[in-house]
């Protein structure tokens, strides 16, 4: 059975962008039920950043009813955090600025991962790879879909989301 862990920007941008609640209501009343599917994952440290925003999105998120979140604050997904900040700072592709950025707990980033090793899930987020990154020229932006793919977790939008879970328009 797939598994998936929803970022934030995978509901972020189609609210802010093509999918706004006058015109495609059905999108996210469809969105609202996947949620709460067991295959979906939404990791508090999502609800948090999202909540934060004070939108119509973030108003939409806490009027869902039943919400199935799931909290960071296990001991293997802590395991597995600590994992993925290691990575960022002794494989040399990162510079000093991306690990700091990280390392703010309530940054969802590096949690996503860190769920997604321990769960098998593919992280749904709109966050493009920022393409090779070598130690020869360390990025001071890590993105999701290049230290994911470090940690074999597959990164995937929110198209595909909606195919595997039949969201139609």
């Amino acid at each position: 059975m797939d598994k998936f862990i929803v970022d934030s920007s995978a509901l972020i941008t189609p609210f802010r962008q093509y999918y706004p609640f006058d015109l495609a209501g059905s999108f996210w009343k469809q969105m609202e039920e996947t949620l709460k599917c067991e295959k979906v994952i939404l990791l508090d440290v999502v609800v948090s950043e999202l909540t934060r925003l004070e939108d119509e999105l973030s108003d939409w998120l806490k009027s869902i009813n039943d919400l199935r979140v799931t909290t960071v604050k296990t001991p293997e997904i802590i395991q597995r955090y600590s994992e993925v900040l290691n990575y960022l700072q002794e494989s040399g592709c990162y510079q000093e600025a991306a690990l700091r950025s990280w390392a703010n707990m309530q940054v969802a980033d590096p949690w996503l991962i860190a769920a997604a090793v321990e769960t098998n899930a593919v992280i749904i987020t709109d966050e493009k790879s920022s393409g090779p990154i070598t130690p020869g020229h360390p990025s001071k932006n890590a993105k999701i879909p290049n230290v994911a793919e470090h940690f074999g977790v597959q990164c995937e939008n929110l198209f595909y989301f909606m195919r595997k879970m039949n969201i139609r328009l």
